[in-house]
């Protein structure tokens, strides 16, 4: 048997749909729209989702956090995933995008649940430090502009508490990290991050290549 992670091709990505994936049909039908959207792209994959949401169950999770919603499929898999008393703060810039993301949290019946600000995530986050909210959070999930990672990724790790966890987007970034050719900002950010991920002691680290790849980050006591 191979000992590397298995390629997957469309018929067996298919049968890993079909064999495990559980998606409501909130989630099905916001997934559906934003496939039609402009920057569709951009969205997670439903297994992805569902695999954060398990890792939010799995971690007792009751507030959280996320850096970039675009349409709102992340927040959505998290907030229906989480307590009655659970809380999302989320984070971004578009009116615009978040105008889809509402509907469907209304929809789904967890907007109580979750905290849109709409300003640079930056700000916010400061913000939120400023206010003493520091160690206070279970889980922070970034995917959002890559330059500024490095910023978000430093912010999260002092708001969410020892033992919480950060999720990091887009660390493969369709594999142009790993090709030397290739030298946009966007990238140079992202292999910036994973490096320091990879030497940061003040986590525990595994890059789950699931979708974009998925790092997570487990702050350590």
């Amino acid at each position: 048997m191979p000992k590397q992670t298995t390629n997957l091709d469309n018929q067996l990505y298919n049968y890993l749909l079909s064999a495990s994936l559980r998606e409501p049909e909130m989630l099905l039908q916001l997934r559906q729209e934003t496939a039609n959207h402009p920057r569709g792209g951009m969205q997670i994959s439903p297994e992805q989702g569902q695999f954060m949401a398990l890792l939010v169950e799995l971690i007792g999770a009751k507030k959280t956090l996320e850096v970039g919603v675009f349409t709102g499929y992340s927040s959505l898999c998290i907030a229906l995933a989480l307590p009655a008393d659970g809380k999302i703060i989320a984070l971004d810039v578009s009116e615009e995008y978040t105008a889809i993301a509402r509907r469907y949290w209304h929809k789904a019946g967890v907007a109580d649940k979750i905290d849109l600000r709409l300003a640079p995530a930056l700000e916010t986050l400061d913000e939120l430090l400023a206010s003493g909210q520091a160690q206070t959070f279970d889980f922070a999930f970034i995917d959002a502009d890559k330059e500024n990672y490095d910023g978000y990724y430093e912010r999260c790790l002092q708001l969410v508490r020892p033992g919480g966890l950060i999720a990091i987007d887009n660390v493969l970034w369709s594999g142009q990290v790993a090709d030397s050719q290739i030298q946009d900002e966007s990238t140079q950010a992202i292999r910036a991050i994973n490096n320091k991920l990879h030497h940061d002691e003040r986590v525990a680290l595994s890059l789950v290549p699931i979708a974009d790849g998925l790092t997570l980050a487990l702050k350590r006591g």
